[in-house]
């Protein structure tokens, strides 16, 4: 077969045909009298072969190598293949989100995309301090997308880098808030953590919503930040969770200050009362968790808690007791402002 009719059938054109007579690949096996190309079944055979394998993304070389010889192993060939196109769509996934966070930005000019490219060079530079220069570098252009910020923010282990994202964060508002819900739903808690973090300092109903689902974390620090935002925002769903801070220990003054503020609603007084004298009767072996539910006893209004601390007054455990003589008999129209034992 002529080596016009082989291009045709096969597909190769006969000047890539032509190279690989050149390079030894594929040699027909026979020429007319008038000298031209003449394929056997054999040669057209091994075309097919060729061009099987550079669909795999080997080069010629190395095609002409496991052609070459019958015992080559393509094991080795293939595993380096495989991590050099991983390589390769590694990059062009990093191109294509560089060029999806441009398009999202919707720059004006050539400044803007400037910008942006230059805040993703920062950001992702080895050096903790560049990558917080780059959050913080003052700027004309228009500002970069809030989805990129939280992104960055949700990998940075640096704790001055995070707080520069945050808040860069904040100051877009609710902009950040479905990228830092995403966060949330991660298997890694320290990123459930980091997005947690931002979204605490985010106003609005947005944030406040994904905050409430927090409180259901697997992660005790996770759910903490959360009831405490929540709280402070008069969320009474925080209200199991402030009161666990109160028996465990953790950020127990500012929980029980925070729920001293949620039980000048009425609607929630008598629960939050309930809850804490509930916690009461369950450690009565325990002096510091039974001291630290008496000091949240009194920061609610004073009318609610009085009976309870004085009750206490009398309590067989002495620390108990004197505590809450103590803060019983302070006078004050929304509990107690006495320092308090950690």
């Amino acid at each position: 077969m002529l080596i016009g009719e082989v291009a045709r059938r096969s597909g190769v054109s006969t000047r890539m045909l032509r190279h690989y007579d050149s390079l030894g690949l594929v040699r027909p096996t026979g020429r007319t009298v008038g000298g031209y190309r003449e394929y056997s079944v054999e040669d057209i055979r091994r075309i097919f072969h060729v061009e099987s394998l550079r669909t795999l993304g080997l080069s010629l070389r190395q095609i002409a190598r496991a052609l070459a010889d019958p015992a080559f192993e393509p094991s080795t060939l293939v595993s380096d293949l495989i991590r050099r196109t991983e390589d390769r769509l590694k990059r062009e996934r990093e191109l294509l989100d560089r060029l999806r966070t441009v398009d999202a930005a919707a720059p004006a000019g050539w400044e803007g995309v400037l910008r942006i490219v230059e805040l993703l060079h920062g950001l992702n530079s080895p050096s903790a301090a560049h990558r917080q220069q780059a959050v913080l570098a003052p700027t004309d252009h228009p500002a970069v997308p809030t989805e990129l910020l939280a992104e960055a923010l949700l990998a940075e282990a640096d704790p001055n880098v995070a707080g520069a994202l945050r808040w860069a964060i904040a100051r877009a508002g609710d902009e950040g808030v479905p990228s830092l819900a995403t966060g949330l739903g991660s298997a890694d808690v320290d990123v459930r953590r980091r997005a947690i973090l931002a979204l605490v300092e985010i106003p609005g109903d947005e944030a406040t919503s994904v905050l409430a689902n927090a409180l259901a974390d697997a992660d005790a620090t996770v759910r903490r930040h959360a009831a405490l935002a929540l709280g402070t925002r008069g969320a009474t769903s925080a209200v199991p969770t402030l009161v666990d801070m109160v028996v465990e220990g953790a950020n127990d003054v500012e929980a029980a200050e925070i729920l001293g503020g949620l039980a000048r609603n009425p609607e929630c007084a008598d629960r939050i009362m309930a809850a804490l004298v509930d916690e009461l009767a369950a450690h009565q072996a325990d002096s510091a968790v039974r001291i630290r539910l008496i000091q949240a006893l009194a920061e609610l209004p004073e009318l609610l808690a009085r009976d309870v601390l004085r009750q206490l007054s009398g309590d067989d455990d002495r620390a108990v007791a004197l505590v809450a003589s103590a803060l019983s008999s302070l006078s004050s129209p929304f509990g107690s402002a006495v320092p308090r034992s950690r």
